[in-house]
């Protein structure tokens, strides 16, 4: 039999080791934050690569009409009439890229819309000063400049959704340009009228939106998903 004494001692060990088992059962708290010093900066030759802070004040020199008019839409070609066939007397004549030049040229139009379209975040007119698109008179076919306006102060999350989806067509064509993939770069060709339209159609004729879709309709018809016409024009 304990004495009182033995067991006061033998009740502090058990104490004392269940104060001890406690704290082992604990999870480890977690580490602290990395400092802006620790974190790591992305490689300059990462694709994503941090867009913040510019180096200075970006001032646009021209409208946002202009921007498309006189350089988004004309470099548009270069991936527009990379690929195409005609139907002749004497048969299918595809045009397909096939020299260095006709892949760089694809390439110029893909850096460039992917870059150059994301002047559009920069703060600029929508059109030139006293144009106001066609947007006179009873039912005019086209936004006015503080439609366009106020359509994108109400939903900037739209206007930014346009803008990634030219860029991202932009990417598909540059990709392709990188495999050398003709049918790749035809369907970016697709991809990018579709594109272009979309946004045209949000903020500049949306009157008209209803009568493209249904043209949209007619042509799914004649086009398959799966085919390979950019590559064999006879398949179409």
């Amino acid at each position: 039999m304990k004495s009182g004494g033995q067991l006061v001692v033998l009740g502090a060990s058990l104490f004392l080791a269940a104060i001890v088992l406690s704290r082992c059962s604990k999870p480890a708290s977690p580490p602290p934050a990395p400092t802006a010093a620790q974190t790591p900066s992305p490689s300059s030759d990462s694709p994503q690569m941090n867009p913040t802070p510019l180096l200075g004040d970006m001032k646009p020199v021209v409208s946002v009409k202009e921007l498309m008019e006189d350089m988004i839409d004309p470099i548009a070609d270069n991936i527009f009439d990379a690929v195409w066939w005609d139907a002749t007397p004497k048969g299918v004549v595809a045009h397909r890229p096939q020299t260095d030049e006709d892949w760089a040229k694809i390439k110029v139009g893909a850096v460039t819309i992917a870059e150059g379209i994301y002047l559009l975040k920069v703060p600029r007119p929508f059109t030139p000063p006293g144009d106001v698109n066609n947007s006179l008179g009873p039912n005019p076919p086209e936004l006015s400049p503080t439609q366009i306006k106020e359509k994108i102060d109400k939903d900037p999350v739209l206007w930014i959704a346009k803008i990634e989806a030219l860029r991202n067509v932009a990417l598909a064509a540059l990709e392709a340009v990188k495999r050398k993939d003709v049918d790749a770069v035809f369907q970016a060709g697709g991809n990018l009228d579709t594109a272009c339209e979309e946004c045209h159609l949000e903020y500049w004729y949306p009157g008209d939106k209803a009568t493209v879709l249904k043209e949209r309709q007619v042509r799914v018809q004649f086009d398959k998903p799966g085919t390979s016409t950019a590559a064999d024009p006879a398949k179409k």
